[in-house]
């Protein structure tokens, strides 16, 4: 038995130096995880989103929404605000001007990918 190649696998193709990376390589991890986009297109919408709201419209805990929340204030990329409505606490998350940007190229990016996906040869 002589040892041939394995046969080229269909999906390869030859890329060069001068291809613009694949529209993946451009997802940001900080935006693209699914509980932050949530958050992040969530607190777009609402332009202040109360902590209790995001917590049910995305089916989370507390603990795991505060998390996530850590991150993207870390990141800049929101603002929490605690305060008072009534005598009950109360926290209001907004985008920043950089999570309103951040957003903003994380959907142009999938828009990349989708269209790749989805364009001529598919």
């Amino acid at each position: 038995m002589t040892d041939q190649p394995a046969p080229a696998d269909a999906a390869q193709t030859d890329t060069s130096p001068t291809d613009p990376p694949h529209p993946a390589t451009g997802l940001d991890d900080v935006v693209h995880q699914r509980v932050r986009l949530g958050i992040l297109t969530v607190a777009h919408q609402a332009r202040r989103a109360e902590f209790g709201f995001l917590r049910t419209t995305l089916d989370l805990t507390a603990g795991n929404l505060s998390q996530h929340l850590t991150v993207l204030e870390k990141a800049d990329l929101v603002g929490v605000e605690k305060g008072y409505e009534g005598r009950r606490p109360r926290t209001w998350i907004t985008l920043t001007d950089a999570g309103r940007a951040a957003l903003a190229a994380e959907i142009a990016q999938l828009k990349r990918l989708i269209s790749q996906v989805e364009g001529p040869g598919a």
